[in-house]
């Protein structure tokens, strides 16, 4: 914030439907709403907790509430009323800051949230709610800074919590702030660059970029919800150049019709992380929109970027099939980020580098976690000998490239054998009639268990489930080709869009009269 201001006070920084703020306005409105927040009684380590979309209050919390030496708490907006009411009394949140559409829901659990002082609204109007454009508009940009350590809390990042209470995530300004650096490094942003916000912002800070961009000096473009025909028109609109995506938004770009995705800009950045996407995915969109797709790997827990799959020279001249392949695998350690091993669960050694022994990676460093809020428990159990433990299963290949197979507890054994359901997945999505799919193991009366894939195909196709597992038959080693496949509307996601593969396993009876 420090040093845009100095030097690029003028640029364009936010675009928001239709205002636009150069970076001089943009910090004139933080500042003012930090003023307006100390106003309010909010001190130094005091908790201040947002539930928004991608609009420009929401950025301008990640600069307002920090600079102050106050904790922001960005709460995921797709949770259900109770989560919220957790979350927000968890934390300790004193101020409640909301869009329109989420203040009745706030209002029906006020009762369970008496430690909050104040309720915030940023858009819209309600009753019992103080207007945060007034506010910010009434109150001098006289800002009084205290001083911040670097191990000071900026963020409190609550995980969806698919199977238990979300856990609060204690991110520090130096976790925070070597993630930016690190993703600087190895993504190069630059000034003039225009970033699209199709990546949730509370998810573990919008990936640290609600700063990279700032650093960068490039521009901020909002939006609320990353449906295909929205994120192609800004695309053209705004000659976007970068965005972030989960799998799940790639997929939907990816199968967007001819008519959305007509005219859209060759040469687009995206950066791609929470769930492994498959390479014909990134074979797609590389090949047929003439985008560069860059894959990460990390978790709200490392702030969240472990590595990076950096191109290597001699990556230029393959195929694009096999370059597609490599650029789905998790990549290398990021400079800034720390250490990272992919260790055997029993034993604790590295495994070997040989592209197929299987085992967890675990990692630290400057990026790990301070710990989960309020439950020393929970941290001693992921942090253990000074290593947090991913629980995700991965290979090292020989050229030192980390490619996650599963999480451990996703890991297919049939009859003795590790069957990854990512490589099952990604098989599958290569077939032209297949949407998305996921992959878990099922109880099998021989094997102990086998791969049942729950397949989601695309609009007006038709494929047997007979069809598909000839398909895989052709690609796949025998033993690891789908027992079952269900075909299925949608599958279950959490509020992030990770597949929820706990709820497909849950289908067991059904499956196994089938």
């Amino acid at each position: 914030m420090r040093r845009t201001r100095r030097l690029h006070r003028q640029r364009e920084a936010v675009v928001d439907g239709g205002l636009r703020l150069t970076y001089e306005q943009f910090f004139d409105r933080c500042d003012r709403w930090s003023a307006a927040l100390q106003r309010l009684g909010v001190r130094q380590g005091d908790r201040v907790a947002y539930i928004a979309p991608n609009v420009h209050p929401q950025l301008e919390s990640f600069y307002a509430v920090p600079q102050i030496g106050a904790v922001l708490v960005p709460i995921n907006y797709r949770l259900a009323a109770d989560d919220f009411a957790y979350i927000i009394d968890h934390s300790g949140a004193t101020v409640v800051c909301a869009c329109d559409e989420y203040l009745e829901t706030v209002d029906g659990i006020r009762d369970q949230i008496p430690n909050v002082e104040h309720f915030i609204a940023l858009t819209g109007r309600r009753e019992g709610w103080l207007d945060y454009e007034s506010l910010l508009t009434a109150q001098p940009p006289e800002v009084e800074r205290p001083d911040i350590a670097e191990g000071d809390l900026l963020t409190i990042n609550y995980t969806s919590g698919t199977t238990a209470r979300p856990k609060g995530v204690m991110i520090t300004h130096r976790n925070a702030y070597l993630n930016v650096v690190g993703t600087l490094i190895h993504l190069r942003l630059g000034i003039g660059d225009r970033y699209l916000w199709t990546l949730p912002m509370f998810h573990a800070n919008g990936w640290t970029f609600v700063w990279v961009v700032t650093a960068a000096g490039g521009t901020h473009v909002c939006l609320s919800k990353p449906e295909p025909a929205a994120v192609f028109g800004l695309i053209r609109a705004e000659q976007v150049s970068w965005l972030c995506a989960a799998p799940t938004v790639l997929i939907s770009l990816a199968n967007a019709a001819a008519d959305v995705r007509r005219d859209v800009p060759r040469g687009v950045h995206v950066v791609t992380a929470g769930a492994p996407p498959a390479a014909a995915t990134i074979e797609r969109l590389e090949g047929e929109l003439g985008w560069e797709i860059t894959q990460v790997y990390g978790l709200t827990e490392t702030s969240p970027f472990i590595t990076v799959c950096d191109p290597l020279p001699e990556h230029a001249g393959l195929p694009a099939a096999e370059r597609a392949v490599i650029k789905a695998r998790q990549g290398v350690e990021l400079i800034t980020s720390g250490e990272l091993r992919v260790v055997d669960t029993e034993t604790g050694e590295e495994v070997p580098h040989d592209g197929s022994t299987i085992g967890e990676i675990v990692v630290r460093g400057n990026v790990v976690l301070e710990g989960y809020y309020r439950d020393p428990e929970a941290t001693d159990k992921a942090i253990r000998d000074g290593w947090f433990h991913t629980g995700d299963a991965a290979v090292v290949h020989p050229d030192g490239y980390v490619d996650i197979r599963d999480r451990i507890k996703d890991v297919i054994i049939s009859g003795g054998e590790n069957i990854s359901s990512i490589e099952v997945e990604g098989c599958l999505l290569r077939h032209p009639a297949v949407q998305e799919v996921a992959v878990v193991g099922l109880p099998h009366e021989r094997w102990g268990e086998a791969p049942c894939a729950f397949v989601v195909l695309k609009a007006g196709q038709n494929v047997t489930d007979k069809e598909l597992r000839e398909f895989a038959r052709g690609k796949l080693a025998h033993f690891k080709v789908p027992q079952w496949i269900t075909f299925v509307d949608e599958l279950p996601k959490t509020a992030t869009g990770k597949i929820q593969k706990f709820v497909l396993r849950g289908r067991v009876p059904a499956i196994a009269r089938q």
